[in-house]
C-alpha cells in the first residue's frame, strides 16, 4: 500500500526559503517519475515540479521555474522540493506524488509565505 509522507512545510516571509522531503513507500520508488503539486484554497491542485526516475531531467512549472528545484534519493526513497525567494502566490498545501499520480495523497504539508 503506498504511503506519501509530506515535511517541512511552515510560515515564512516573502523572500524567504523552505525545503520540502517526501517519503514514499509501498512502491518501487526508483522506477517511478516523482512530482511536487500544490492546492491553494478554491483552486485545483496543480503540477509544481517533476523529475525522472534517475534525477537527472526535471521539469517546473512556469510559475516557480528558477526558484524551486526538485530533487531525490533513491536510496532513501524520498523527494524534496528546494524553494526559494518565495512569494504570497506560492502559498498552498504541498503534495508529492508520482507522475501521473495516484488516487490516494499524503496529508501533504502547508506553506504560508507572509509577512
Amino acid at each position: 500500500q503506498v504511503q506519501l509522507v509530506e515535511s517541512g512545510g511552515g510560515l515564512v516571509q516573502p523572500g524567504g526559503s523552505l525545503r520540502l522531503s517526501c517519503v514514499v513507500s509501498g512502491i518501487s520508488f526508483r522506477l517511478n517519475i516523482m512530482g511536487w503539486y500544490r492546492q491553494a484554497p478554491g483552486k485545483q491542485r496543480e503540477l509544481v515540479a517533476r523529475i525522472s526516475t534517475s534525477g537527472s531531467t526535471t521539469d517546473y512549472a512556469d510559475s516557480v521555474r528558477g526558484r524551486f528545484t526538485i530533487s531525490r534519493d533513491n536510496a532513501l526513497n524520498t523527494v524534496y522540493l528546494q524553494m526559494n525567494n518565495l512569494k504570497p502566490e506560492d502559498t498552498a498545501a504541498y503534495y508529492c506524488n508520482r507522475f501521473p499520480s495516484f488516487s490516494y495523497w499524503g496529508q501533504g504539508t502547508q506553506v504560508t509565505v507572509s509577512s
